[in-house]
């Protein structure tokens, strides 16, 4: 029999389908491509670390103003609140100083009549409102004379008392729980221990 022919033998391609000699990745050239530094993947983590600190201490900067303003906000709206409540007691305690007029001048014998006790009535309710909204009396007779309390009107000779004590009430004095809403209005004895007493012997 003639001879088969022959063929030159040809190369199978490898698992990777590169050709028998040439590397993975199709780089004819044998050489793989560079890896990151160690040094550089560092710099970039550090880089990122700062980065994701300096937004934390902003939004913690911003979280802080925030609760700042809400607390001055809560504040000025007390404060508010509170100015508008100490003018509305004012007004209140204009009637109550009527009632304490009318009362001290009630005729004796108008006592026990009925639409007195109404009055007189009247008078403990609208005390025990102020009493409910916090204000109180401010003591003033036989004490000491305190102008954060107290306004002198009259300074008052020949009394026996100490200077300085208090020997009238011509129109009394309120705070609204530990501020003074009005200062009672006092004649005090002699003349040295009231600063800006009048001298003068009128109570008025």
């Amino acid at each position: 029999m003639p001879d088969r022919p022959t063929h030159p033998r040809t190369h199978h391609r490898g698992a990777a389908g590169d050709w028998p000699g040439t590397p993975a990745g199709g780089d004819p050239s044998g050489t793989a491509p560079a890896e990151p530094k160690v040094e550089e993947l560092g710099a970039q983590l550090e880089a990122a670390k700062a980065l994701a600190a300096e937004h934390l201490a902003s939004l913690q900067r911003t979280a802080a103003d925030f609760a700042n303003f809400k607390r001055r906000t809560s504040e000025d709206r007390e404060r508010e609140l509170g100015l508008a409540s100490e003018l509305l007691l004012r007004k209140l305690l204009a009637i109550a100083d009527d009632f304490d007029r009318a009362l001290e001048t009630m005729p004796p014998e108008l006592k026990g009549v009925g639409w007195i006790e109404g009055i007189v009535l009247l008078d403990r309710k609208l005390r025990a409102l102020l009493e409910s909204e916090g204000v109180t009396t401010i003591e003033a007779v036989g004490r000491t004379f305190d102008p954060r309390e107290h306004e002198a009107i009259a300074s008052v000779p020949a009394t026996g008392r100490p200077d300085g004590e208090i020997v009238a009430e011509v129109q009394r004095g309120y705070r609204v729980r530990d501020r003074v809403l009005r200062p009672a209005l006092v004649a005090v004895a002699g003349g040295g221990g009231a600063a800006g007493a009048e001298t003068t012997s009128q109570t008025n």
